[in-house]
């Protein structure tokens, strides 16, 4: 059977819009794709015939299947202002601006017309992302099936129905590469301070992380707690670490960070 391919406009090429885009051209999703980017867009995009970039939207109707809003939430209105009179009211919207919700999202386009609003987060260059995506009433089952699709490329996704969520997962998954980055900076600047030489223990602090994520996914039907008692020995250097680390600290710095972010969305949906 042939795949489906799909026509699109990608309002925004930023880091998030390049990964997408990447991953859709790999897999051979698009039958035509126009970025709409007043910036420098990379040329390994532009070297494919089915891409064309403009730096800005003109006068010509945009007839394509799907139109992605890819742009940072504070450029949003600006960019949606330039193609929403051009925008065919049967067109999917899919967004991925964060904290920008399915009502603010509504009001910029035609009564009716089928928005979904999504949340991938960076690891979605190399298809190893997670996407969360409500859908409002007006997409159909076609619709919403081609927005997967598309979403898949890059990762797994995960549909909702209560938008409420969205702040929490963004908090979460979409910022959560962040945390783990950080970490990894944690653990080499740990790893200096019994010893270790910055490089050596550089590379042993992300080594760990990514064999560590690699086995959680490989073992994916595993819970983490087991995953982690897998690792502890009774009486074992692992569990003085833990000893630390579990003394309730850690979890209670999580949560405040992941409220902050949440706070922080709800914050951008609101401006």
């Amino acid at each position: 059977m042939t795949a489906h391919r799909y026509s699109l406009t990608l309002v925004g090429c930023g880091k998030m819009g390049s990964a997408l885009l990447s991953g859709w051209i790999t897999q051979n999703l698009l039958s035509r794709a126009v970025i709409i980017e007043p910036n420098v867009v990379p040329e390994s995009l532009l070297a494919h015939k089915e891409v064309t970039h403009l730096r800005q939207a003109g006068q010509t109707p945009i007839d394509t299947d799907i139109v992605i809003l890819a742009t940072k939430p504070q450029t949003l209105v600006q960019a949606v202002s330039a193609i929403k009179n051009n925008t065919s009211k049967d067109a999917l919207i899919l967004s991925i601006a964060a904290g920008q919700n399915l009502a603010t999202l509504e009001s910029f386009f035609a009564a009716g017309q089928p928005v979904v609003r999504s949340m991938p987060n960076t690891p979605a260059a190399i298809g190893k992302g997670v996407s969360a995506a409500i859908a409002n009433r007006h997409v159909s089952d076609k619709q919403k099936a081609m927005a997967s699709r598309l979403l898949e490329a890059s990762g797994t996704v995960s549909w909702i129905a209560d938008e409420s969520l969205m702040d929490a997962i963004t908090a979460l998954s979409g910022s959560g590469p962040a945390y783990v980055f950080y970490l990894i900076e944690a653990l080499a600047k740990a790893g200096e301070t019994i010893g270790l030489a910055p490089l050596l223990s550089m590379s042993l602090a992300r080594q760990t992380v990514i064999g560590s994520a690699a086995l959680a996914e490989d073992s994916s039907g595993t819970p983490a707690d087991i995953l982690r008692r897998n690792v502890t020995s009774p009486g074992g250097t692992t569990e003085a670490a833990l000893k630390i680390l579990m003394d309730g600290k850690f979890q209670a710095l999580l949560n405040e960070a992941l409220k902050a972010a949440k706070d922080r969305g709800i914050e951008l949906g609101k401006s």
